[in-house]
């Protein structure tokens, strides 16, 4: 798709940068690791992933929007058997791409060998905008064949693929972002949108607390099963956010990089 880089790369920036600043301006916690330290990691490990995925395009070429692409020319999955208007298209497949990841997100958390490879995601130590980047290389890849699958599926328009990706990393860079929202506006916003607040008890070090609120975008998933849950005994301050044996180990990249192999 003709300028796909162009605006993932531009949207990605700008909301970096505006979830980063506000995190400066309007902290919700203290940070308990070096913010240099542990940034350097999980962009460490972005850039390992990005370069997992391009090395996964040399076998598996389409990648989600590509497969789109490739579905349509084919003529192959749901949509493209189906002449629907081209917005409810869109609204239909990003609601069930957001299903789907939601659903991928649950299992996850139920399979050990996945959970493994997810509790990369969880290690870190401090909840910010780079944790929303912070996953390991091969869940990332695995997430992008389910994708791909689900493309084939469907057979959406590469242009609703992009608009969902490109949804679904701005949701999860302020859902993760260290932002301190008023109770009210927190409240308001969740009603549709996953909130940090709501996002960092699923981050909670306690089991029962981080098997929830498994949503990366809207709460409407988890308010349908039941996994939601609007705040825990002691509030926001009672969270500690990582896994409950870890130390400092997650600011460093090769820990991080091995952390599905071991076991403490």
């Amino acid at each position: 798709m003709e300028n796909e880089v162009t605006y993932r790369l531009g949207v990605f920036i700008a909301l970096y940068l505006l979830f980063s600043g506000l995190e400066t301006l309007l902290p919700k916690r203290m940070r308990s690791q070096s913010r240099t330290r542990r940034w350097f990691t999980n962009w460490g490990l972005i850039i390992i992933d990005t370069v997992a995925l391009r090395a996964m395009a040399i076998l598996v070429p389409a990648m989600a929007v590509g497969a789109a692409i490739d579905a349509n020319i084919n003529q192959i999955g749901l949509f493209n058997k189906l002449n629907w208007n081209s917005w409810v298209e869109a609204i239909l497949v990003i609601l069930l791409f957001d299903f789907a990841i939601w659903l991928q997100h649950l299992i996850t958390h139920k399979i050990p060998v996945l959970w493994r490879l997810h509790r990369v995601h969880h290690s870190d130590r401090d909840m910010d905008v780079t944790t929303a980047i912070r996953f390991h290389p091969i869940e990332i890849l695995l997430s992008m064949l389910l994708k791909i699958g689900l493309v084939y599926a469907l057979g959406p328009a590469a242009w609703a693929v992009l608009l969902f990706e490109i949804i679904l990393n701005g949701t999860a860079m302020f859902n993760h972002a260290n932002i301190r929202l008023t109770p009210k506006l927190d409240r308001l916003i969740r009603t549709v949108m996953v909130t940090p607040d709501m996002h960092r008890i699923h981050h909670s070090s306690k089991r029962h607390e981080h098997d929830s609120n498994y949503g990366f975008s809207i709460t409407l998933w988890d308010r349908i099963f039941r996994t939601y849950i609007d705040d825990v005994d002691g509030g926001d301050a009672a969270i500690t956010v990582g896994l409950q044996w870890q130390d400092d180990a997650p600011a460093k990249l090769g820990w991080s990089l091995l952390l599905p192999f071991f076991r403490k």
